[in-house]
């Protein structure tokens, strides 16, 4: 107590001497003067950072429109459920290296609809502070609820995402005109795609409806998931295309205009996707592709992905439920798809694997 109390005294004298002491004799120097508000108040240009409508884009829409390989790309997980970033670097990494020239992040293959919108605008504000060099990074900041996805969207932006990718609003679905307003509103904040899936939305999104929007300079395209004849009617309308069906992208680049694709096999064997989408027509390479591409396929993306890429032991076997990997049998299928298309193609250095059912770990809570 007594140093206590010494300590106190001690520190009470010093500052007491630091304390400035007017002089009487000093009144002379006493005048008004004007306050001033803090510099940065006043910066000329000067913006809130969620404020999306003022922020200069870090890329241009005509960027956007050039890519060609687009990966949507995989989200490993810790066994506690949280991120496993050093995976997710690996995977981004290994894109780069191969050529790949975006990447979606969160997306349906990412697994954005399993994320909170902390996690989702965490994720791509670590993609594109590690990569935003290397890679455009566009973020899945589409909602079904225009209200979150124009808050997310400007969320992505200031943190630097190059494009947005957006859905149409699913389950709740709207009008035809409530499809344009709801687009109109995120397409006013950056460069962005458009992404028809029916299948999942249970919503077409029609030819029309992209014609509108296309006069917004905003929109750099579309992710169209109809099929190839859909893609027509937008390339004859001179609106940008990416297939999204990995299937189909050969076929879409090379005999119907499409720009390119954004791909989930991609994750897997990146440099073969390059060259299907940069080497001009190969029927003998998409020939060579198409069995791993039906495995992918034959349970709903993400599930044959997060199978194939835990045994190919670039992630751990974490499964966000509902997910589930695909049977043993079929792992037995991937192991012999990886042998005839030669493992020195996919992604990582271990050898593939089987796995047992024991081997996956489930979350349910994260």
């Amino acid at each position: 107590m007594a140093s206590l109390q010494s300590c106190s005294s001690v520190c009470l004298r010093e500052s007491a001497l630091l304390l400035p002491r007017r002089n009487v004799n000093d009144s002379y120097k006493s005048r008004t003067v004007k306050w001033r508000s803090p510099r940065g108040a006043v910066l000329p240009n000067f913006h809130l950072p969620m404020r999306s409508f003022e922020i200069k884009n870090r890329t241009s829409t005509e960027e956007i429109k050039s890519l060609r390989l687009i990966t949507a790309i995989k989200t490993p997980y810790l066994p506690d459920g949280r991120f496993d970033l050093e995976a997710y670097d690996a995977l981004v990494n290994t894109q780069i290296e191969h050529g790949a020239e975006g990447v979606i992040v969160g997306g349906t293959t990412g697994e954005g609809q399993l994320m909170s919108w902390d996690e989702h605008i965490m994720l791509i504000g670590h993609t594109i502070n590690c990569y935003g060099g290397s890679i455009k990074v566009i973020g899945n900041t589409g909602s079904n609820s225009t209200r979150e996805a124009v808050h997310a969207t400007e969320q992505g932006f200031a943190v630097g995402m190059h494009a947005a990718l957006h859905i149409n609003p699913y389950y709740g679905k709207t009008s035809l005109e409530g499809l344009v307003k709801h687009f109109e509103r995120v397409l006013s904040m950056g460069p962005t795609i458009i992404y028809n899936v029916p299948s999942r939305t249970g919503q077409d999104i029609p030819h029309q409806v992209i014609n509108t929007l296309a006069q917004n300079a905003n929109l750099a395209g579309v992710k169209e998931c109809v099929g190839n004849d859909r893609i027509i009617e937008h390339i004859d309308k001179g609106i940008v295309v990416w297939s999204g069906n990995d299937d189909e992208c050969h076929d879409s680049r090379w005999n119907h205009g499409a720009t390119g694709v954004i791909s989930v096999t991609s994750n897997l064997v990146p440099g073969l996707m390059r060259d299907l989408m940069f080497g001009g027509k190969n029927p003998s390479l998409n020939a060579k592709l198409m069995p791993l591409i039906e495995w992918l396929f034959q349970e709903p993306n993400p599930i044959g992905l997060n199978t194939a890429l835990a045994q190919l032991g670039v992630v751990r076997p974490v499964f966000r439920l509902p997910y589930v990997p695909l049977p043993y049998e079929k792992r037995v299928d991937f192991v012999n798809l990886v042998k005839q298309i030669g493992r020195e193609h996919f992604v990582g250095e271990k050898g593939v694997q089987v796995l047992d059912d024991d081997d996956f770990t489930y979350l349910d809570r994260y």
